[in-house]
């Protein structure tokens, strides 16, 4: 079947969010004034993503709303037992000093204007749909996808085949007409793989020894690529 649909993730995939938070999140410490708690800002750097990926896989493990992972993150950081309004103030300082640097990736828009009208367009994220709403509109990009499917909506996250599903019946295609972009070879590509979409890992770093497990079938380093390996993926189904 011919490749009708492209289903984009969006975190580090549309936008640097990995720098954006690292920016954020130093100056945010700074600000703070817990800094000088670490060694260094590396130090810091490393609990700030530490706690975040602990209490993320709660949240996408159903454990947590994405508010109460957000306001978990507050309390395991500074090891104190805050209050809902003090843990969501906390928190919203830190989106203070991230805010302002929601830019796409430089290949993004080059990437899309290539594949439309050719191809449709989708999104799908481990996040809440409220948050990943105001930042596409912040990159100014929310207008080139038809559907946008969050995991908080969902009851569902990646890898699990249902998220990939929901955003497919979302687009009205069978699985094997839709390809899925993203940065994470193990839940987003291998895990639309599994759901039965052409799985695609967009490996920005080029680090691919730094995959954990097989990896994916189909693996590109800058959208620059994705239009010819789009072409090729629908031959093969011909």
């Amino acid at each position: 079947m011919t490749i009708r649909a492209v289903v984009w993730d969006i975190d580090d995939t549309l936008w640097d969010y990995t720098g954006s938070d690292r920016a954020g999140a130093l100056r945010h410490l700074a600000a703070e004034g817990l800094l000088d708690r670490f060694a260094d800002p590396e130090a810091a750097l490393l609990r700030w993503r530490s706690v975040m990926e602990e209490h993320y896989a709660r949240f996408e493990a159903g454990e947590l709303t994405f508010e109460e992972q957000r306001r978990e993150r507050a309390r395991a950081f500074l090891g104190q037992p805050l209050t809902d309004a003090e843990a969501d103030a906390w928190f919203d300082r830190y989106l203070a000093h991230r805010a302002g640097h929601h830019v796409p990736f430089p290949d993004v828009l080059p990437a899309l204007d290539a594949l439309t009208p050719g191809y449709r367009h989708g999104l799908l994220s481990n996040s809440a749909l409220s948050g990943q709403e105001a930042k596409l509109l912040a990159l100014g990009i929310r207008d080139r996808f038809e559907v946008l499917v969050c995991s908080d909506e969902l009851g569902h996250a990646k890898p699990a085949p249902e998220a990939f599903w929901a955003v497919c019946t979302a687009l009205g295609l069978p699985p094997e007409a839709v390809a899925y972009v993203g940065d994470r070879p193990d839940i987003d590509a291998a895990g639309a793989t599994a759901a039965g979409l052409h799985g695609i890992w967009l490996d920005r770093t080029g680090h691919r020894e730094l995959a954990d497990g097989p990896l994916p079938p189909h693996r590109i380093t800058g959208l620059a690529a994705l239009p010819t390996l789009l072409t090729e993926l629908g031959r093969r189904r011909l």
